[in-house]
């Protein structure tokens, strides 16, 4: 019997990332689990192609645009069940058990949020993400997302929007998600960057607009 899982990453000038992400995939492709691994690229300018190819990853290329990226790579998928991730994110040891357990679940479900950072401003983040995923039915796509091939061409697959891709797709799926107790270690680079107030702050405002009817063009736009 053939693996089920396919992994899709969307990238765009990750090569500073990549292998990390890569790397605390190889558990999946040693249990066989993992059938394919494709990277959905937007133009990377630096390496990114590269290391796809050099950890035999199938490389999609498309415009650069999240929603459209996961969606192209999601056309490009043969597995019954489709793993996404960021390029960024490093999941746990064992993650691959947790994964089978949930494909017998059936349902659609993400991962805990831990930030490679153990400020308290980083906790914080993390805790409240995960409880909206939990309470709100809202995780993002930091957390990752497995989902039966089946369903996720049930509820349309991924939107080629820009920005806000996760939360509408989080929408369709709404109280069928399930949180996974395994880790999706992400990248903490833009919250130290920008200062971990200002950026919760801006996320939470380009929420509020998103469901306000906002285009995520125009949020694309000012993000």
């Amino acid at each position: 019997m053939r693996a089920e899982l396919s992994v899709i990453i969307p990238t765009r000038d990750a090569g500073a990332v990549l292998p990390a992400c890569l790397a605390t995939l190889f558990e999946g492709v040693e249990t066989g689990l993992i059938r394919e691994l494709i990277i959905s690229d937007g133009g990377s300018g630096d390496g990114t192609s590269d290391i796809a190819e050099e950890a035999g990853a199938r490389l999609i290329t498309g415009p650069p645009s999240r929603g459209g990226q996961l969606r192209r790579g999601a056309d490009a998928a043969s597995g019954a069940w489709l793993l996404f991730l960021h390029a960024d994110t490093r999941l746990s040891p064992g993650w691959t058990e947790v994964v089978r357990a949930q494909m017998a679940d059936s349902r659609p479900a993400w991962f805990r949020l831990c930030f490679d950072d153990g400020s308290l401003p980083a906790r914080l983040v993390a805790g409240w993400a995960n409880l909206r995923a939990r309470v709100l039915a809202l995780p993002y796509g930091d957390q990752g997302l497995l989902i039966a091939r089946s369903e996720y061409d049930a509820v349309g697959g991924y939107p080629d929007i820009p920005l806000m891709e996760d939360v509408a797709m989080a929408r369709r799926l709404g109280r069928r998600m399930r949180g996974m107790p395994a880790t999706a270690l992400t990248s903490a680079e833009r919250y130290r960057r920008d200062g971990w107030l200002r950026r919760g702050a801006r996320n939470l405002t380009l929420l509020a607009r998103y469901f306000a009817g906002a285009d995520p063009n125009d949020l694309h736009r000012g993000y």
